[in-house]
């Protein structure tokens, strides 16, 4: 018990020490639903100053999120990349998973909006792992301008059918 109790007051003091250190940044990262001290500071981290990024698709290049083409006597496919940051890929990767996750509690979605487009994405024939694709490259977009802008998180609002 005494260890566990230990354990958790270290990780307390690193998130706070964490958290006095990207505060003077000014990135309200911690807004964004599914981002807590711990992910917002390896966001900051692993992306660095988001001014060497002209635009999010060069994030998403980057991140290793952006499709790839690849072609060779005039036929051309697209496939997933395996290049980029696989450390910044994780983490975009793990807050998809927690935008389309269900609250055990209330049985309602994080992000109702991430979730809805993730079952339109489902429906529309794209796998699992390509409809979270989809709202990683989404996230690549919302954390850019949270990042270059230093705003705070707005949910968008559900349309009403």
């Amino acid at each position: 018990y005494l260890m566990k109790l230990a354990h958790q007051e270290g990780v307390q003091d690193l998130t706070l020490t964490l958290k006095a250190l990207i505060k003077p940044l000014g990135m309200q990262l911690e807004t964004m639903p599914g981002i807590n001290t711990v992910t917002a500071s390896a966001f900051i981290a692993e992306i660095g100053d988001i001014h060497r990024f002209t635009n999010s698709d060069k994030l998403a290049r980057y991140a290793g999120i952006a499709p790839v083409r690849m072609g060779s006597g005039g036929k051309e496919t697209i496939q997933k990349s395996k290049q980029g940051n696989r450390k910044l890929y994780t983490i975009f990767y793990n807050l998809a998973v927690q935008q389309i996750h269900i609250c055990k509690g209330s049985k309602t979605p994080r992000n109702p909006v991430f979730y809805e487009y993730y079952q339109k994405k489902l429906a529309e024939g794209k796998t699992k792992q390509q409809a979270l694709i989809c709202i990683m490259r989404g996230l690549v977009n919302i954390i850019y301008g949270m990042m270059k802008h230093k705003t705070a998180y707005i949910m968008p609002e559900r349309k009403v059918s």
